[in-house]
Formats: structure tokens, sequence, C-alpha cells
């Protein structure tokens, strides 16, 4: 394993790495990264995320992109964004919808897509669009944009703390007794400055990635206007707990055994995103689970159009994707992922979503299974 004998070395020579530090290289290691290397979906890859399950998700995306739109007073200099667009699927359908919804409107189409794999699958899907690609959010245009982030902030690095006697010890990544392996280990000295109350042995994440990116597009919403959409799973109030995980071949692995073979993930703090992006002036509506935010936008009436022109088979394809995508169980799709939009001030009402200040009062973290497989 190449990326690991990079790790070894760079442990060696530095002593222990965050896990920012660790899940930043194996996904994003210019080589041997994750993303960099593979196309990740799919029954052939480690997972499928929700418009690779039913074309309705992309396409009720597609009717909040035009509602949205509309709220906005239909600028015409509209930037279209999608942050880690996959192979191109959700945003495919948004714009086939968008272009029923609203005809002749065709926004300038922007990727931020690090993975040469995906932009080539992107390209071959959206290359009718001319779409402009980003290595990240840093270069997006200055204009009025709609975001749309689906299982984005779930992948960005996060810090951990463990509460220990001491106070907050930051969560290292290190090398066994014997050097062949790695293993997570706790910085020597707490940190000063979390001093949050919790009993001894429990873990923190402080997603810092996730907090910049979101700080960086409300800025850009409130002086440009526009508005994030943001779709992935995690929790709406703060809490304690270990979400960090791995998932290769659908299965969940040990994430320190094969770096850069293994998709790694963190439950996104929905609370912290909102604090966060309140704080540079923008609106916040949600979050609500996925459940209801599509059944807002029109899931069953969509469902109920494509099944009255299907044969049998199709028919009940449709209702086993609506039933996945909706499940209320704890687990399922339609509770544990939550949607939240925050942007411009002057968008008081936005399809799907309620007012700002609302939420569901989900509970906080837990170590549950994330990401759907087949």
């Amino acid at each position: 394993m190449p990326l690991f004998a990079e790790i070894r070395d760079e442990i060696l020579a530095q002593g222990p790495m965050p896990l920012a530090r660790y899940m930043g290289l194996c996904l994003g290691h210019p080589v041997h990264g994750y993303y960099r290397t593979r196309d990740p979906l799919g029954a052939a890859g480690d997972f499928v995320t929700a418009p690779e399950i039913s074309q309705m998700f992309g396409e009720l995306v597609g009717i909040w992109i035009a509602a949205t739109w509309a709220a906005m007073g239909a600028p015409a200099d509209l930037a279209l964004v999608e942050l880690g667009p996959g192979r191109g699927t959700l945003m495919g359908d948004a714009l086939r919808a968008l272009g029923r919804a609203a005809p002749g409107f065709t926004p300038a189409l922007h990727l931020v897509e690090t993975s040469p794999p995906l932009r080539a699958a992107q390209a071959a899907r959206l290359g009718a669009f001319a779409p402009t690609w980003h290595d990240s959010v840093a270069t997006l245009p200055e204009a009025p944009s709609l975001v749309i982030a689906n299982e984005f902030f779930d992948a960005l690095p996060v810090r951990q703390f463990q509460r220990t006697g001491r106070g907050w010890c930051e969560r290292l990544v290190g090398l066994s007794p014997d050097g062949t392996r790695l293993a997570f280990g706790l910085a020597a000295e707490p940190d000063p400055q979390i001093t949050a109350p919790a009993p001894v042995g429990v873990l923190m994440s402080v997603p810092g990635a996730a907090l910049d990116t979101i700080r960086t597009l409300a800025r850009r919403c409130v002086a440009r206007g526009g508005a994030v959409l943001a779709i992935d799973y995690g929790h709406v109030r703060p809490g304690f707990g270990d979400t960090l995980q791995a998932l290769a071949g659908h299965l969940f692995v040990d994430p320190l055994a094969a770096p850069g073979e293994a998709d790694l993930t963190t439950h996104v703090d929905f609370a912290a995103l909102a604090r966060a992006a309140a704080a540079e002036g923008a609106l916040v509506h949600g979050p609500v689970d996925q459940r209801e935010f599509l059944f807002a936008l029109g899931l069953r009436e969509r469902a109920e159009r494509l099944s009255a022109r299907a044969n049998p088979a199709q028919a009940e394809a449709i209702a086993a994707a609506v039933a996945r995508l909706t499940d209320p169980a704890r687990r399922g799709m339609g509770s544990l992922f939550k949607v939240m939009a925050t942007g411009d001030r002057a968008l008081t009402r936005l399809a799907g979503l309620p007012p700002p200040g609302s939420g569901d009062g989900s509970a906080g973290p837990s170590p549950s299974p994330a990401r759907p497989s087949p």
C-alpha cells in the first residue's frame, strides 16, 4: 500500500498526525487518494447515493432550483454550482426538470470536483451544458449562486478530541509498537481552548473544513444573492460520539486498515453548520428530514405520474425507490439524511423547507450506518 508507506514515513519524521490530516491524505492525496483513483459509486463501487437510486431525487432538486431562482427575482447571470457532483447524475436530472419548469433558462454550470475519474464522468453526462470545473469553492464566480451539496460535507476532514481526566486531548493517528500498522492515540497535552463539560472517554468532532466552506458560501450568498442546499446524513443537535466510518465494497471496514482504499466519512453536524452560516448574516432554513423535504416538493405526485406510464416491473421499482429514499426508520435514508438551506436574507421562504429558525429536533450523533448500500 503506497499511501500507508507515505503516512508511516511522515509519522516517523514528524510524530502522530491529527485525524484531519489523515482523512485529507486518504481521500485527496494527489496520487494515491481515494477520490483521485476511482469512481466509487454504484454496485461495482463502494456506496450509492440518492441520485443513483432514482431520477426523481435529482428532478425534485431541479424543482427546488427553479423555485428558488424565481424567488431571487430570476437573475439571468445565475451560477448553478454543485459540490462533489459524483457522476453528474443529480445535476443531469435537475437540469432536465429545470428545463421543464423554466424553459429557455440555462444557468452557468460550475462543478467543484477534484477527482479525475469523476470529472470524466461528469463531462460525459453534462458536456452539453459547458460546465466549468473548480478544485475548491475559492474560485467560484462572484455572481448570484445556487449551490447544491449532496453528500459533500460528510467527506470533509474533521479533528477529533477525547475527554480525559486532564481535559480534551486531540485524537491522533500513529503507528503500532512494531510499526506495521496504523493506530489511534491521544495528544499528550489537552487543548486549552476546548472546555465543554462531558464524561471522561467520550469523543467530539470539530468539522473545521466544513465550517470554513459554509462560511465562505454564506458570505457569497449574502453579498451576491443565492442559497446553499445541503443534503447529508447527520444530526441537528450538538452531541458527542464517534461517527468516523470507512466503507469499501458496501461494507464497513477499519478506517486505518488500508489508507486510500476506502471511503472515509463522518456524520454532519448541522447545528454547527447553521451557527456558522448565521454568523455570516445568512438565513438558515431547516434542517428537516429528507423524507419531509422530498414529500413537500412532490415526490408522491411525481412517482404517481411515472408509475402511470410504467409497466408493472417499472412501477414496482419506482415504489421501492420512494420507500428507500423516505424510509422513516432511525437508520433509514428518510430520517438519517437531513436537508438544510442557507443564504440571502431576502429568501424568507424556500420550497420544501420551513421558515428560518425551524428544525426537526432530531437527536445528536450516534455510530449508526450512514451511506446507503444496494
